[in-house]
């Protein structure tokens, strides 16, 4: 059995937190202001509207096939985890419709409202998928496109939302559907940056016969560390070195002039990094007290 630990503790709490914060999201802002929601919740808020079926519970039952479906890709690990976000879910869900701490009734402002609900749903279920766990629903569809695929959990979210959303417009008109897609894109653009993290970077690939050149100038201008990567030519077959960087969006501008000078016909790939690990490397610059020749 796995032991507990100070991180196993620190995710039960944080996706519990995350839990709370998507369950007062939907009692406190969307229910109140009649936007719908994707998912499993977004069926439990059908259920609601027409047969005043308990989220809570409708939430927990609507669950547990796909529980069962997450056990084959997951794990017992990360399932264990899902089964508490479920239930921390439902449970909050239940929570906050008995004792309503603030009803935020924003009729008179619908962007806002879409806008409030997005934020703090997108907030909670990244906290969830940010330690490892997810809340149940879609959430574990979402997942295991994630694992199995690599596909960001927001995206695969989004298109499971915009489904249960067409339904909801047996009961919501076009202009609440409208503000709760709104509402959906916030969410997903919410949770994957809490999921990733407020790291932006970006990762250069350069392909140059003066790679030496452009590698001593990386160091000696932008104070960045480089790696020389080990590649074969895909046309001639000869081996030759590429140069991996990685920088802070700002300085993009100034390493492709930095590239254009030493060699003007070098190949650059620039890509999206999320997040560096590893013994060596540092997202500040090193401090430098050089001259260098302009």
């Amino acid at each position: 059995m796995r032991k507990f630990n100070s991180k196993t503790i620190t995710d039960i709490c944080m996706i519990a937190l995350g839990c709370a914060i998507y369950g007062l999201s939907l009692d406190i802002v969307s229910v109140p202001n009649r936007l719908a929601d994707g998912g499993i919740s977004g069926i439990c808020l059908i259920l609601r509207h027409f047969w005043n079926i308990d989220m809570g519970f409708s939430s927990l039952v609507l669950n547990i096939p796909l529980i069962i479906l997450g056990y084959r890709f997951m794990g017992k690990h990360l399932l264990s985890y899902t089964i508490w976000g479920t239930i921390c879910l439902s449970f909050f869900l239940w929570l906050w419709r008995l004792f309503p701490i603030i009803s935020l009734n924003l009729d008179h402002d619908l962007f806002l409202a879409a806008l409030l609900a997005g934020s703090l749903s997108g907030l909670g279920l990244g906290l969830v998928f940010r330690y490892n766990g997810t809340s149940g629903g879609t959430d574990i569809l979402a997942r295991i496109a994630q694992i199995k695929y690599g596909v960001p959990s927001g995206k695969v979210l989004f298109a499971f939302d915009a489904l249960v959303l067409v339904a909801s417009l047996t009961y919501l008109d076009i202009t609440h559907m409208m503000y709760t897609l709104f509402d959906s894109f916030i969410l997903s653009r919410v949770m994957d940056a809490v999921q990733q993290g407020a790291y932006s970077a970006r990762g250069l690939l350069i392909i140059s016969d003066k790679y030496k050149e452009i590698g001593q100038m990386i160091d000696l201008k932008l104070s960045r560390g480089f790696t020389y990567l080990e590649a074969k030519g895909g046309y001639k077959e000869e081996n030759r070195p590429v140069i991996y960087v990685v920088v802070e969006p700002r300085e993009v501008p100034a390493i492709k002039d930095l590239i254009k000078q030493e060699d003007p016909h070098a190949f650059v790939s620039i890509i999206e990094v999320h997040e560096a690990l590893g013994e060596g490397f540092t997202y500040k610059q090193k401090q430098r007290h050089l001259f260098i020749r302009k």
